[in-house]
């Protein structure tokens, strides 16, 4: 669903002026939809009806205390890949035993604090790490249950930022050495073998890649359980792909097929599944709002400098991301359109939103709202040139409220401190 359409000339977060937000919040802020959050979810589980499996919601791609509750109401557990996500999954209602830890660089430290928490799983990266993990779990006079992250070297044929089942990735095991490793882990007296992980990448559009993995840890399980170990548990990742230009041939696969192909690959296999969508369940339910400073004409090109940064939305920056952009106020239809860059104030010449852009008409004191920005959005955003993290709201029906407040900079200020010998 798109919970952000006109509406009498009006762009609305679902009955909400985004107009009234921009002026009664401020600029720049991000506005999400409980709606599409709820539809998001809602689709996802009911693909996943009758299939013995979780879902694992991927915190790092949105990770405001509201959105994750918001999943958790709805039954999601959390996929986390940090200690600060599993307190925010905590803080949120999440329980510690619907918790999943991943990621490449685990400290001692964390692993010790998720084992006291009772993290469910901790997918482990490195046979480093599984030595990590057996010495802090025996400290703790604890078991931990893992599963071991392979990489089963498929290319998922997304942006290179943001691919991760290839033998060149710093991501997993690589899957002819998979099973030392899980030697290794079964010798190890205070881990238990309970399943094998898999995360290709992110921001897929075609089943092939996930299939074609499917095939690989499938016969993976079989030499597994050979081996002697008992594999209960297949954690299948998120990564899938989502529109974020309207108008084009962008065709990501719908939730159903994948889940549909995933019960065919997985038939008879006896474990237990999990899903963890991200992206598609938070990308499409947010936008960024900005405020036109000026327009600049020039020479080669016309810059519409809006007071929205590569600060705030990293992502047209980091991976030559497009975002579809639009005024908040209708514009009249046959308007005529310029060929326009949209910039941010920050001193890069990287900054920007867009790049030979054909919008309409816009002038200083217009706001713009920039779609598809609730995944990898807030959570992206720096303090690069002091300028304070922007706001974050959540609309629901008629009503709204600020669930991360504006930081000042005041605020940042304060987290600085000057030796007295200075």
């Amino acid at each position: 669903m798109d919970p952000f359409a006109y509406r009498n000339g009006e762009l609305l977060a679902e009955d909400v002026p985004l107009a009234r937000i921009a002026r009664e919040v401020g600029t720049p802020a991000y506005v999400y939809s409980l709606a599409a959050l709820r539809a998001n979810y809602r689709a996802f589980a009911d693909a996943m009806r009758g299939l013995d499996a979780d879902l694992h919601y991927a915190v790092k791609a949105n990770s405001n205390l509201a959105v994750i509750r918001a999943f958790a109401a709805l039954g999601a557990g959390a996929d986390i890949v940090s200690i600060g996500e599993m307190r925010r999954a905590l803080a949120a209602g999440v329980a510690p035993a619907d918790i999943v830890f991943s990621g490449v660089g685990k400290k001692t430290s964390e692993l010790r604090e998720a084992l006291q928490a009772g993290v469910r799983q901790i997918n482990v990266e490195s046979r480093a790490e599984l030595d990590m993990l057996d010495a802090a779990a025996g400290d703790l006079d604890r078991t931990a249950e893992i599963a071991i992250r392979v990489n089963p070297d498929v290319d998922a044929k997304t942006h290179a930022k943001i691919t991760t089942g290839r033998k060149e990735n710093k991501f997993g095991i690589d899957i002819d050495l998979a099973r030392a490793a899980y030697a290794h882990a079964g010798a190890k007296p205070n881990l238990r073998v309970v399943g094998v992980a898999m995360h290709i990448g992110s921001q897929i559009m075609s089943l092939d890649p996930y299939r074609e993995s499917l095939r690989k840890l499938r016969s993976l399980i079989g030499d597994l359980r050979a081996d002697g170990h008992r594999i209960e548990r297949l954690d299948l990742g998120g990564g899938y792909g989502i529109v974020y230009r309207r108008e084009s041939n962008e065709q990501p696969f719908a939730v159903a097929a994948y889940v549909d192909m995933v019960r065919q690959e997985t038939a008879g296999l006896g474990c237990r599944l999990s899903f963890e969508p991200g992206r598609s369940l938070v990308g499409n339910a947010g936008v960024l709002l900005g405020e036109v400073i000026l327009v600049k004409p020039g020479s080669a090109r016309t810059f519409v400098v809006v007071d929205a940064a590569m600060n705030d939305l990293l992502r047209p920056t980091l991976y030559e991301a497009w975002h579809d952009i639009v005024p908040v106020r209708q514009t009249a239809a046959g308007a005529s359109t310029t060929i326009t860059d949209i910039v941010g104030p920050i001193c890069e010449s990287g900054d920007y939103l867009a790049q030979n852009r054909a919008m309409p008409p816009l002038a200083s004191g217009d706001v713009i709202a920039v779609k598809t920005a609730g995944a990898y959005g807030a959570v992206m955003a720096s303090t690069y040139n002091s300028r304070p993290l922007a706001p974050e709201v959540l609309v629901d029906g008629a009503r709204y409220d600020v669930i991360r407040r504006r930081q000042t900079v005041d605020d940042l200020l304060a987290m600085d401190r000057v030796p007295s010998w200075l």
